[in-house]
């Protein structure tokens, strides 16, 4: 009995004990399920927050330069032929294709109007969907005239609030891009600041609005954001497809957009290189890229009727030779470091020799010539020979082709932006050079991780595209103005990210033995809000004070000119002149041009340079022949480029025709020994004497404080 009694005891007792023992585990699952429950909807109201902010900071932005661009021009007050000449230069031309394809009687006759165009380049017949990026134009033009619009907003506004409206897509993506890459969004918030207060060095959009990057860059950074989620590890197949979709999309418009894309993608296509040589991308997701630039570009050639400046492109024949590159060299990541070195040397030296190899064979088929001034500009910037090439020079004196400005770092560090970019660049630099190195000793290692000492140092796969990007971006912008607003916004991105990215503040506090888990979480939140109140502070002020700042469009001249050409010329009658004044004259009055600005044509080059022979030492006689070659009627002579101090010696625009003809310069200072002295005084100049050897071949029929327009005769 006593031992039935035990058992039972026993039994009872074991029975509690599972009971006990269910209950805890009941409440912990309880507990993890709360837990977790709490951290979605966390999740959730995160998302929704960042998301919003994403949307208002991007709206903002686009309100903010729209109204800047209103309050400089008082656009909304002024005159239409005012409204069209402040679209200077090359814009001018653009949003002239916009508005040509609003007043064709039918779209279909506007389509065939750009397809056969004799009124850009006179006694030529050219398809300007083919030489240019006018798609958006098109695009734009069709939607303004299906859509029930007319009524309530003019075409002019329609076209600027897009691209106004595509710049709150640029602040959304830069946004995003930060926050994807740091994982809060106070990182985006930060990014998006930065680039409103340095609005001088990261975009002009409010006074070049038809400018092809303004319409390229939005998507630009459409694609950096869905490149910076795709590299990411471990993406369910249904986000990675969604995300490649993306990807092809983005870089499809961009490359539709902008003339340069070739140039953009093509640094994109070295940074992919750089990182899959070194192991630190994913090869698979590499190829993925490579083929979505191939095949995006191959996609606007069809658009662009076989454009040959994109067959020829270096982009094209560098990811080929990639490609092929990778199939000739099997196990390139194997061995030990020496042998992966020399391995990744030829690899290098194998792509080299491809890439020129298969771009000079394209460009001989196709006997291409239309980006040789771009190599002739680079050759001799970068001190590889002087040269007098006249197309070559024109860039060269150009500041927007020159260096960067000292003081573009004086104005990114007053706001902060620049050293804390030097401080992040700094460190993911360290952590990429350890992490390079250990791929490159290791060929079994596929976690992208350097252990120094007791600390392993990581950097994920999007991070080292990111700083790549960066790096290569910023020498592009360093060494050509031009392309500084790829970079600066890219910095905004870089720098705010790794201000609040727990991985730069746990590596740092690591290297100076500080490490603590909440010191991250504060340092990550911090720092970003202090910044953002400073700048709040300091900017906030003279920002109201720029909206409140009102001007008026002022330029009499030029509307003048335009009045009396609209109103005293025939409407077939072929003006010559200035590439910038007859971009205005092709918009205004619709008249043929014998040159634009679009100078990505060797033939228009060589027309552009005979035409300019009006600023030059020539005969009067000379110059009527060259004039008359193409069929012009009305030469406009501008007196800020006949007398010219803009630039100095030797970059004034009559200099650099002196040079190429063999003549040498006015005023003091030293010339080459074998320029020789000009046969005849300076066309320009001596026109205006109304002298005989001059009166026989042009008459002057319009005159103001800064044109002259004079007739050709037609019987000499």
């Amino acid at each position: 009995m006593i031992s039935i009694r035990q058992r039972k005891g026993i039994q009872t007792t074991e029975v509690s004990e599972d009971y006990v023992a269910q209950e805890e585990n009941v409440k912990l699952e309880n507990k993890l399920s709360s837990s977790c429950t709490n951290r979605r909807l966390w999740t959730i109201l995160s998302f929704t927050i960042g998301g919003t902010v994403a949307l208002c900071t991007g709206l903002l932005t686009s309100v903010y330069l729209a109204t800047l661009h209103e309050n400089d021009l008082w656009f909304s007050n002024i005159k239409e032929v005012e409204r069209e000449i402040s679209f200077r230069t090359e814009c001018g031309l653009y949003y002239s294709y916009y508005k040509q394809m609003l007043q064709a009687p039918t779209l279909m006759q506007g389509f065939h109007g750009l397809i056969y165009d004799n009124k850009t380049e006179s006694m030529r017949t050219i398809n300007l969907l083919q030489r240019m990026n006018i798609y958006q134009e098109v695009f734009l033009s069709i939607l303004y005239r299906v859509l029930p619009i007319q009524k309530y907003i003019e075409p002019v506004y329609f076209y600027i609030y897009t691209l106004f409206g595509l710049q709150a897509i640029y602040v959304t993506a830069l946004y995003i891009t930060s926050w994807l890459l740091s994982g809060t969004w106070l990182s985006g918030l930060l990014a998006a600041f930065w680039y409103v207060t340095n609005r001088i060095d990261t975009t002009r959009v409010e006074f070049t609005i038809p400018l092809r990057e303004n319409w390229a860059l939005p998507f630009f950074a459409i694609q950096i954001a869905a490149i910076t989620y795709f590299l990411r590890p471990n993406l369910q197949p249904l986000s990675q497809r969604l995300t490649l979709l993306a990807i092809f999309i983005s870089t499809f418009l961009f490359s539709l957009t902008w003339q340069f894309n070739q140039f953009m993608m093509l640094m994109q296509a070295l940074v992919l290189f750089i990182l899959d040589s070194l192991d630190m991308l994913p090869a698979v997701k590499v190829t993925w890229l490579y083929g979505i630039q191939l095949t995006g570009l191959l996609l606007v050639c069809i658009l662009q009727f076989f454009n040959s400046m994109i067959l020829g492109s270096l982009l094209i024949s560098f990811n080929l030779s990639v490609l092929i590159a990778r199939k000739l060299q099997k196990n390139l990541k194997t061995g030990s470091f020496l042998n992966r070195l020399g391995k990744l040397l030829l690899h290098l030296f194998v792509v080299l020799c491809l890439t020129l190899f298969l771009n000079n064979i394209i460009k001989k088929i196709l006997n291409l010539k239309s980006d040789e001034h771009i190599f002739k500009f680079l050759k001799a910037k970068f001190g590889f020979g002087a040269t007098r090439d006249f197309d070559a020079n024109l860039y060269l004196c150009e500041e927007a082709f020159g260096l960067l400005p000292f003081n573009t770092f004086e104005r990114l560090s007053d706001t902060l932006l620049f050293y804390a970019y030097i401080f992040v660049l700094s460190i993911t630099v360290i952590a990429a050079l350890a992490v390079a190195f250990r791929n490159l000793s290791d060929s079994t290692n596929q976690q992208s991780m350097y252990k120094m000492g007791e600390y392993r140092i990581g950097l994920k796969p999007e991070t080292a595209y990111n700083l790549i990007h960066t790096i290569l971006f910023g020498f592009l912008a360093l060494s050509t103005m031009r392309m500084k607003y790829l970079w600066t916004s890219h910095m905004c991105v870089f720098a705010s990210f790794g201000l609040c990215s727990p991985e730069i503040w746990e590596l740092l506090l690591k290297l100076i033995h500080l490490y603590n888990p909440k010191r991250i979480c504060i340092m990550r939140y911090s720092i970003p809000i202090l910044i953002l109140l400073y700048l709040c502070y300091k900017f906030w002020p003279g920002m109201m004070d720029e909206l409140s700042e009102l001007r008026e469009f002022y330029d009499p001249d030029t509307v003048e000119l335009m009045n009396w050409i609209n109103s005293k010329t025939p409407r077939k009658a072929v003006f010559a002149g200035s590439m910038q004044l007859l971009a205005g004259v092709k918009l205004c009055t619709g008249r043929t041009l014998t040159n634009h600005p679009h100078y990505e044509d060797n033939s228009l080059r060589e027309r552009t340079k005979a035409v300019y022979q009006i600023y030059a030492k020539r005969a009067p006689e000379e110059v009527h022949a060259l004039l008359r070659s193409f069929g012009t009627d009305y030469v406009i002579l501008e007196d800020s480029i006949c007398y010219e101090r803009r630039h100095r010696r030797g970059c004034r625009l009559r200099d650099l025709l002196d040079i190429a003809n063999g003549h040498m310069m006015d005023g003091p200072g030293k010339n080459d020994p074998d320029l020789k002295l000009a046969g005849h005084p300076r066309f320009c100049e001596e026109i205006k004497r109304n002298l005989p050897p001059y009166t026989a071949y042009f008459t002057r029929v319009f005159q103001n404080k800064t044109f002259h327009v004079y007739k050709l005769s037609r019987n000499k």
